[in-house]
């Protein structure tokens, strides 16, 4: 036998193991480092009233209604103008008269030539006005105006005089003559 053993090669540890044990030295010196700050806190709504029913009652007290508050509302438009609460519509008295009426119409709508009366009217409702006219050669024309006879305004006029500005704020008098009432007046007008 050889005076020395065979010569070997020095023990490795193997690959894998030297970075085993090199995390496990780093590994104790992470651990100091000091704790993230804890996120901000989220705000929470405010809790919601829960609706429930009403108790229930004894008889003869009336039941309890839960009401929920009303939130206000801006309003986009300003809202159409009411019609006014004048339900029975009467002779103008001359105002306007009923050639004032038929001036407005030939100047707006009429030709100079044909011949028209007034059949029915002018009848009044708070500052607005329907007559029924004749006129020679055509059918009744129906007329809705408005305003004081110095400044009389032509609404509508033709055989259906039932318009959205009629329906939208005519006194109900007048929308129920120029509307419910087809030609002529309804009994009682």
């Amino acid at each position: 036998m050889p005076p020395y053993p065979a010569h070997r090669p020095p023990y490795r540890r193997p690959f894998t193991g030297r970075i085993v044990v090199a995390l496990l030295a780093v590994l104790p010196a992470t651990g100091c480092a000091a704790p993230p700050p804890d996120p901000p806190p989220v705000p929470l709504a405010p809790p919601t009233p829960a609706v429930s029913a009403p108790p229930a009652t004894s008889p003869g007290m009336p039941p309890v209604t839960p009401t929920l508050p009303v939130l206000p509302t801006r309003p986009s438009t300003p809202p159409p103008p009411t019609p006014t609460a004048a339900t029975v519509a009467t002779a103008c008295a001359g105002r306007p008269s009923a050639n004032s009426v038929i001036g407005l119409l030939r100047s707006d709508v009429l030709p100079g030539d044909v011949s028209v009366r007034a059949v029915e009217g002018p009848l009044c409702a708070d500052g607005w006005h329907y007559t029924v006219l004749a006129v020679s050669g055509h059918e009744e024309l129906q007329a809705v105006s408005r305003g004081e006879p110095g400044a009389l305004r032509l609404v509508t006029a033709g055989t259906d005089v039932c318009s959205i500005e009629v329906k939208a704020t005519a006194p109900s008098a007048i929308r129920t003559l120029a509307c419910d009432a087809g030609t002529g007046l309804p009994p009682g007008a």
